[in-house]
């Protein structure tokens, strides 16, 4: 466990570069030693509540809109082209996607959201897997 947590945080090529918090769950591979080491590279392990009875909901639901709105459509060639469509996914889900938990507005709007004049205009991304219309900003 010590090697897999200096593998996370690993000045050059770790997962963990540029982070400052690791949220963990109170399962027993994550002890001490694990968050020693985490600490050690300034990264400040955030271990949850136990049985917290909504937190599993939100990050389940948002791993199901992932799989059905584009991983389950695609086909993926190694690692690279699987993380370069979960980003753009990504941006796809904050700054373009209206979410239903909130009233349908949209996370991180841009400042084409409200126009009502202009032209319509269509951001493609994962070519053509995701779709975000709006109206051309004068």
């Amino acid at each position: 466990m010590k090697q897999i947590a200096r593998n996370l945080s690993d000045e050059e090529d770790g997962f963990l570069v540029g982070k400052q918090k690791l949220i963990m769950d109170r399962d027993s591979t994550f002890c001490e030693s694990f968050r020693s080491i985490l600490s050690q590279s300034d990264i400040q392990p955030i271990v949850l509540p136990p049985r917290p009875p909504n937190l599993n909901a939100f990050i389940e639901r948002f791993f199901r809109s992932l799989k059905s709105e584009c991983l389950d459509r695609m086909i993926f060639f190694g690692e690279n082209s699987l993380r370069n469509a979960i980003k753009k996914y990504l941006v796809h889900y904050h700054a373009e996607r209206n979410h239903q938990g909130l009233d349908h507005r949209i996370i991180q709007p841009g400042e084409e959201v409200g126009q009502n004049a202009g032209e319509v205009e269509c951001r493609e991304r994962l070519g053509g897997l995701l779709n975000y219309y709006y109206r051309k900003t004068a």
